[in-house]
């Protein structure tokens, strides 16, 4: 089941301002504007669109093979929260938990997997000059049974737009003029930071839920226009 976060309030002032989002180290041409083609294959297909041997983390079932490929098994999160924020030793239990993960996965072959994951976005402002839609995007939480998971782009384009093409410009254009979201998936491509490759914490949304952070660096990125916004 492809889990995706559904939570959209105010994420145009967060596109592109966020500390989240920076600019990368461009692999592509069509990097160092910003400006893509905006893809139609079903999300089954992206293996088309990505380098061989890049595994791509988007179910469920994938996302928990990565996890214990690279971490074993998960932590034991009722014994680090403790009695939560407020627990003395809450702090130093993550930043142990953190450290003792680090020691643990230096060599693992798992650390270099080519792979590539999903956050949502939607279609903003149109700009006539190069007849593209800026791309506004937000972080997706995956629910695992190893808690939420999170990726985080170490880099990102800070100026993400899409080209459609003349029909889909059209059906674009008169979704928006009725107020309709134009939904799209962004896939991100790379590798993990070796030095940060997975940060553990708690979930800000929920009580006591872990939250696992892998840090990518990305190297592609493409534009999916969601099936339901054809």
């Amino acid at each position: 089941m492809l889990v995706v976060s559904r939570s959209f309030t105010g994420l145009l002032s967060f596109l592109l301002l966020s500390g989240l989002l920076l600019v990368p180290s461009p692999i592509r041409s069509e990097d160092a504007t910003g400006l893509r083609q905006l893809r139609t294959i079903p999300l089954t297909k992206l293996d088309s669109l990505l380098p061989p041997g890049t595994h791509v983390l988007i179910e469920r079932s994938t996302i928990e093979a990565f996890l214990v490929a690279l971490e074993g098994v998960p932590p034991n999160w009722a014994t680090v929260y403790g009695h939560g924020h407020h627990d003395p030793g809450h702090d130093e239990r993550l930043f142990n938990l953190n450290r003792e993960r680090d020691v643990a996965r230096e060599g693992n072959p798992a650390l270099n997997w080519h792979m590539a994951f999903i956050w949502p976005g939607e279609l903003s402002q149109f700009d006539p000059d190069t007849k593209s839609y800026t791309v506004a995007v937000g972080p997706a939480f995956n629910a695992t049974g190893w808690g939420m998971v999170r990726f985080k782009p170490e880099e990102f384009p800070s100026n993400l737009r899409v080209r459609p093409n003349k029909k889909l410009a059209g059906l674009i254009s008169r979704s928006l003029a009725k107020r309709e979201k134009a939904e799209v998936v962004v896939v991100m491509v790379g590798g993990l930071i070796p030095t940060e490759s997975i940060i553990y914490d708690f979930s800000h949304e929920e009580e006591g839920v872990g939250l696992i952070m892998p840090v990518v660096r990305v190297e592609q990125v493409e534009v999916v226009l969601k099936p339901h916004s054809r």
